[in-house]
């Protein structure tokens, strides 16, 4: 495991307002309690708990992938009565102590939904 430091830093902060995210214009989830991930020159990431999306449109996937600064990840498909998209939902189940604040939280591939609503 590698800590995150000065040349990998990873930032985690409440945001502010509500998170909307949906496919094909069905809401997948919606929270007034998400995260802000921040890593090096990666673009933020919004994490969102598990409790505020509908898991009436996730099927777990077998996809599973590592990061070195943040752990193992999980993935999900997403179904809606008008789209679908294939490993577009990722989840830190137990991530390393140093970004523990993830862990319970859903982050979204952009490319694989329509954009995020964030206000």
């Amino acid at each position: 495991m590698r800590q995150p430091g000065p040349d990998h830093p990873i930032d985690i902060a409440p945001y502010p307002g509500r998170v909307r995210v949906t496919l094909a214009g069905t809401l997948l989830a919606e929270t007034d309690a998400a995260l802000v991930l921040r890593e090096a020159n990666y673009p933020p990431v919004f994490y969102i708990p598990r409790a505020d999306a509908r898991w009436a449109h996730f099927a777990p996937s077998t996809r599973r992938s590592h990061c070195p600064y943040k752990g193992d990840a999980a993935y999900f498909s997403l179904t809606t009565p008008d789209a679908n998209a294939t490993d577009a939902v990722w989840s830190y189940e137990a991530p390393y102590p140093a970004v523990e604040a993830i862990a319970g939280h859903l982050a979204f591939y952009p490319d694989k939904i329509d954009p995020i609503v964030a206000t």
